[in-house]
């Protein structure tokens, strides 16, 4: 079997990347941080610019317990937050004294033809030290021919003590463009936390 080197022979020397390769860069659009705020929303470079845009959730708090961290779509620059959209919710959870385990799809938390919001994660703790975690990534935003599909993997430190990890997924069931994300919790405010908006070239 042939052995593939850089041209220059040596991991170590590569000083540039190879004209043939391209690709998988995290390019940073916006960055907004959550201060008692009941909603953060991004209506402004989610575009043609880039085939799909992630969003990185970072140390989310919520203004009171037992919270879900939820999303929604538009297509009217923010005027609306009401795609319709199917979903799926999968989640694994863990408590800290290991007297619980779960690993299951949650039928009560997926959408359906629905033009409500799509929680991301379950019952966030308002202690000092609780906060989730995440990323979601929204592919083709302005198709004027397919659905937008998105995927989201989100990690919660629940109010109940445990460890939880949702796994989101679905399609906003729309041809137009995308152009507007907004995220909030089902009541109350995003106490603090940062979103940030990347696209993928």
């Amino acid at each position: 079997m042939a052995l593939n080197f850089a041209n220059n022979n040596s991991l170590s020397a590569i000083t540039t990347k190879p004209s043939g390769l391209s690709g998988g860069a995290l390019n940073l659009i916006s960055t907004q941080t959550a201060s008692s705020s009941s909603t953060i929303s991004f209506t402004s470079g989610i575009d043609d610019t880039y085939d799909s845009y992630v969003f990185k959730f970072i140390d989310i708090h919520s203004s009171a317990d037992d919270k879900l961290f939820m999303v929604n779509f538009s297509t009217d620059s923010g005027s609306n937050y009401n795609v319709t959209k199917t979903t799926t919710f999968f989640e694994v959870q863990h408590a800290e004294d290991d007297s619980y385990t779960a690993l299951q799809y949650n039928s009560g938390a997926d959408l359906a033809q629905s033009t409500g919001d799509m929680r991301l994660m379950f019952s966030l703790g308002t202690d000092n030290d609780q906060s989730c975690a995440g990323s979601m990534q929204l592919f083709n935003p302005s198709s004027s021919v397919f659905v937008k599909h998105f995927i989201s993997t989100c990690t919660v430190y629940h109010n109940a003590d445990l460890a939880s990890q949702a796994y989101v997924a679905g399609y906003n069931n729309t041809t137009n463009p995308i152009n507007g994300v907004r995220f909030q919790m089902n009541s109350g405010n995003i106490d603090s936390g940062v979103i940030k908006l990347y696209g993928v070239s």
